[in-house]
């Protein structure tokens, strides 16, 4: 279970990696749209798990070139937020599949062929 620590620490790095993927790490991802959904902080505020989810674009490539400018992308989050925490964690990059999983989940319950109830009648009683 997370601290209160840990889970404040996870919404300011959720936060300001959000502002870096818009403003700062352009030249990386070009158009592609990358959401940072979710921030878990190890106990010791050292290590981070990030997923991230990706809009218009092909969401292998553009995950593979997050990862591999990593250290750039820390260096970005240590010069926000480096005046106001202690440590600045090691970052781990995961996708996140759950709105395509939602996306594909709703093609399928609309493409289902269900046939509408009967019209209940009213019963008399005696």
């Amino acid at each position: 279970m997370e601290s209160q620590r840990q889970k404040k620490y996870a919404k300011l790095i959720q936060k300001e990696l959000g502002e870096i993927f818009q403003k700062e790490a352009r030249h990386l991802i070009g158009r592609t749209m990358v959401t940072v959904t979710r921030v878990e902080v190890s106990p010791d505020l050292g290590f981070a798990k990030v997923n991230l989810s990706f809009l218009l674009a092909d969401k292998n490539q553009a995950f593979d070139l997050i990862n591999d400018h990593k250290k750039e992308i820390r260096h970005h989050l240590g010069k926000r937020i480096g005046k106001s925490v202690r440590i600045i964690p090691e970052l781990a990059f995961f996708p996140d599949d759950s709105a395509s999983y939602a996306q594909h989940m709703d093609k399928i319950i609309s493409g289902l062929n269900i046939p509408p109830a009967p019209e209940e009648e009213e019963e008399e009683e005696d």
